[in-house]
């Protein structure tokens, strides 16, 4: 028959099994999975559009351009 420390020791041991599963490798199992469903969908909607990303980028590189020719305002301090 088991003694009451080897039925107390066996009950802590269960416990702590427990916890270990339901506390840390369950979180982390969840985590892992939702990360790999955000990057596996901003793949997909990378890959669903390749060329309207670039040629927004691009549009708003020539704005940027073409914006500074006329912004620049040429002044002389005056000393009083």
């Amino acid at each position: 028959m088991m003694s009451i420390l080897g039925f107390l020791f066996l009950v802590f041991v269960l416990y702590l099994g427990y916890r270990l599963v339901f506390d840390f490798i369950i979180p982390i199992y969840r985590t892992t999975t939702r990360i790999k469903k955000g990057f596996r969908e901003m793949h997909e909607k990378m890959n669903q559009h390749p060329g309207q990303q670039n040629s927004t980028s691009e549009q708003n590189s020539n704005d940027t351009t073409k914006g500074k020719v006329g912004d620049y305002i040429d002044f002389e301090e005056i000393k009083d």
